[in-house]
């Protein structure tokens, strides 16, 4: 299983009235999450758009156990249990400062084709970093 810790504080303007972090922003923090796991590998949005490769998400869960509050500093674990094919697999569990666990959520993306926006198999270089990852959490 490869694991990142994501950690930031929501923005005033990301709350709500009654002073909660506003639900869809969840979404928004689990996107940053996935891409910062992602950027270690060397696969940020940047390499994929210049590889001609898109992660368009196929479905998002979330399941909304406690609030999140302004300035609170929340870490976001982000987890890939499998290594993917076509589909791409995500879970992610947003805990506060006292660890209590406030969402845990799961993504799945697909890798698709830039310009015909068809899926398609997990791309070699996406395949060989992630590999190699995987392979040395084995040894452990």
């Amino acid at each position: 299983m490869i694991t990142d810790i994501f950690q930031l504080r929501p923005l005033y303007g990301e709350v709500d009235q009654m002073g909660y972090v506003y639900h869809a922003n969840y979404v928004i923090y689990c996107h940053k999450a996935r891409n910062e796991l992602l950027r270690k590998f060397g696969i940020d949005e940047v390499v994929l758009e210049n590889n001609d490769i898109i992660l368009p998400v196929i479905s998002f869960n979330i399941n909304y156990k406690k609030p999140a509050h302004f300035d609170e500093l929340i870490s976001i674990k982000t987890s890939i249990s499998e290594m993917p094919h076509t589909r791409f697999n995500f879970e992610f569990d947003i805990r506060n400062e006292q660890n209590t666990l406030l969402i845990k959520a799961e993504s799945t993306v697909v890798f698709a084709d830039k310009q015909s926006r068809r899926p398609k198999r997990i791309p070699e270089f996406i395949k060989n970093k992630l590999n190699s990852e995987f392979r040395s959490l084995e040894h452990y």
